[in-house]
């Protein structure tokens, strides 16, 4: 555990550096245990069916053809391959430390250890009236002098397989639900404000800065992610800044459409480097 995150005293969330983690698993910083304010963990890492899920965390499996999300890797007409192609993201350092704020430098790598991408990320607990937020903001940034290509399985020819960029891996099963849809076969792969996941004892809802189409399973395994690159590849040239959020309600019992929407019309924003 390299740090924790707070409120009101109690820790809500524990952060992970991954450093010990081997390859195959795509060692990346990650959240977990993420709790709910009454203990309920709501967050899963190296599940059987799924080692390389890491709680809660932010990688993507094609990033210049390096696999740094972990598992076999997707390729066009092969399927998937189990290679040895596991870069990783490594925790640099804080910028700052609060009881409920972590600002955090990375680098994305390759397996030689050259630097992909360059984060700076921003990690926020906050009250709300149902439970609290998460906040997280990250702006990748290429430092090489070349353009770096950031795909999915999705882009590599497995359509809805968009996967890459946020993804929570949850503990147990739950039904998952927006402002109009219900289910995994009607939330996946569409954008929406915001998308809730109603879990047994606990609620989660989520909302991105950015209008992400949403990858959510229920069937295969628990879990609710937001597709950086669900259809094509994101490119980056030479200095570019690729910047992403996401907020999530965790709240103790359950929440109703009315109360979801709520939380995600009215929460504030804010910025990776803040106001100033």
């Amino acid at each position: 555990m390299i740090a924790d995150l707070r409120l009101g005293g109690a820790v809500v969330a524990g952060y992970r550096d991954g450093a010990d983690l081997p390859a195959h698993l795509g060692p990346r910083p990650h959240l977990h245990p993420v709790r709910t304010l009454r203990g309920t963990a709501v967050t899963a890492v190296r599940p059987a069916d799924h080692p390389w899920h890491l709680g809660f965390s932010l990688a993507a499996q094609d990033v210049d053809g390096w696999n740094l999300w972990g598992g076999a890797t997707y390729l066009r007409g092969l399927g998937y391959v189990q290679r040895a192609d596991h870069g990783r993201i490594e925790h640099l350092g804080f910028d700052e430390v609060r009881p409920n704020e972590l600002r955090q430098r990375l680098h994305w790598c390759a397996p030689d250890g050259s630097v992909l991408l360059a984060e700076r990320r921003l990690l926020r607990s906050l009250p709300a009236a149902d439970g609290w937020e998460l906040d997280v903001r990250a702006e990748l940034t290429n430092p090489t002098g070349r353009d770096i290509r950031i795909g999915s399985p999705a882009t590599n020819g497995r359509a809805g397989a968009g996967y890459g960029g946020f993804f929570w891996r949850l503990p147990g099963a739950g039904e998952p639900f927006t402002a109009d849809a219900a289910g995994e076969a009607e939330v996946h792969d569409r954008t929406a404000p915001w998308l809730a996941w109603a879990g047994r004892d606990h609620t989660l809802v989520f909302t991105g800065a950015e209008p992400d189409p949403w990858f959510v399973r229920t069937s295969d395994y628990p879990g609710v992610g937001a597709q950086l690159a669900s259809r094509e590849p994101v490119v980056l040239a030479p200095g570019a800044v690729l910047a992403r959020g996401l907020r999530v309600l965790i709240a103790d019992g359950a929440l109703d459409r009315a109360a979801a929407r709520r939380w995600a019309e009215t929460e504030p924003r804010e910025r990776v480097r803040g106001s100033g």
